[in-house]
């Protein structure tokens, strides 16, 4: 089967791709392994600043709509098995799709932060529990117990709360090599000062905006209540932390201690609380497993998540004909993802000649730019500086590969 562009993932950047591309009369397929095309966005449930509500699923409803209404193949319940020059995607279902141009928008998965006992049944990412209540309509738990400040966490514990499950609160992970500043409560207030202005708690907005003064960072952390701050209804524990996960054949306490503003436990003040489900939010990371397997180069951008295909400013890569958008190029929102896909869909259009000119790829760079600008809370603290970091590295790249 021969089509214009494959878009490999039908998440907000993929679909989105799809739909713009064959909106401008490209034939369009999308792959998906997943049996509901949303990706992310079906689990996604959560009050902005402004007080709207974003509905991730019924987001995705309306795309899979726009997608049906331009007859665009979806293989859904699929996964892509291989990509071969230039370009052959085989489906493990049997199907054999070619085209010239490839979206690869294969999203991103959750770090880990491992934690004495975190293998014991009960203990799961903040993501599967966003999933388990939003998507299933399944409570995770009856008292649920989260490690990890990030906004994904703070949303998630509204969630939790809205379903009915009894949040104990939201600690600091022990300190390792793999929390690095996720147990540090200095560099974790700064991190909130990245978001005060959208929080939706006053003494958080207060706190966040004091720590972006330097001078009384470190001060700011010292008196950071210990009996928390209430979020939604749970409370913030910026000053003590998760110990150990205890249980026998799952999960049945947690075992936490204060710290101090650099995140040293007190030991002689270990507090036992009785939970059945522990949620570690560790972050995200870009998937760029399929990219690299087609031979896209990638660089390291601790600003952008992790490892990114390097790709220009119209989402190409160092393959040409093979496009990223959404969180494969770094961790953002669902709304830059959807940004992201748009400007593939218009790239990809006018590489096939179904428009003319560049002033509407230079529109799709501007609305991605200014999406980000407007985001309501960002996933990475200093998502612009990646940005452009990136750029330097394919330019730099692009410069190395003329000579």
């Amino acid at each position: 089967m021969k089509y214009d562009l494959i878009v490999i993932g039908a998440g907000p950047a993929g679909m989105n791709a799809a739909i713009m591309a064959a909106s401008y009369g490209a034939n369009v397929a999308i792959i998906d392994e997943n049996p509901e095309a949303g990706g992310k966005l079906l689990g996604q449930l959560h009050q902005e600043s402004k007080g709207e509500w974003w509905n991730g699923r019924a987001v995705a409803g309306t795309l899979v709509e726009k997608v049906n209404q331009l007859e665009i193949d979806m293989f859904q319940g699929k996964e892509v098995w291989g990509i071969y020059p230039r370009w052959k995607v085989m489906v493990n279902s049997g199907e054999e799709l070619q085209a010239e141009l490839i979206l690869i928008a294969a999203g991103a998965a959750e770090k880990a932060i491992p934690a004495p006992g975190w293998t014991l049944p009960g203990v799961m990412g903040i993501g599967a529990a966003q999933t388990l209540t939003n998507y299933h309509h399944v409570k995770p738990g009856q008292s649920v117990a989260i490690i990890g400040v990030d906004p994904l966490s703070l949303s998630v514990a509204q969630q939790l709360k809205m379903a009915g499950v009894n949040v104990v609160g939201i600690f600091l992970p022990p300190q390792s090599l793999f929390s690095k500043d996720k147990s540090n409560p200095t560099k974790m207030l700064t991190y909130l000062s990245s978001m005060s202005h959208a929080a939706p708690n006053k003494l958080l907005q207060a706190a966040g905006k004091v720590a972006q003064y330097s001078f009384i960072k470190k001060f700011g952390a010292s008196i950071f209540p210990r009996f928390g701050i209430g979020i939604w209804g749970t409370r913030l524990f910026l000053r003590k932390a998760v110990l150990e996960i205890s249980g026998y054949e799952q999960v049945e306490s947690i075992k936490i201690a204060p710290i101090d503003k650099d995140g040293t436990p007190n030991q002689n003040r270990v507090k036992i609380i009785d939970v059945d489900c522990v949620c570690i939010s560790g972050g995200l990371y870009p998937l760029i497993e399929l990219a690299g397997a087609v031979g896209c180069e990638s660089v390291y951008v601790e600003e952008l998540g992790g490892h990114i295909p390097l790709h220009n400013p119209e989402m190409e890569t160092t393959q040409p004909g093979i496009f990223v958008a959404g969180n494969i190029t770094g961790i953002e929102s669902a709304k830059v993802a959807m940004a992201q896909g748009e400007l593939v869909g218009i790239s990809v259009s006018s590489r096939l000649g179904l428009i003319e000119g560049d002033s509407a790829i230079h529109e799709a760079q501007k609305k991605v730019k200014e999406t980000r600008k407007n985001a309501a809370i960002t996933f990475q603290q200093h998502i612009d500086e990646g940005r452009k970091k990136s750029l330097r590295l394919w330019q730099k790249n692009r410069h190395h590969a003329k000579e």
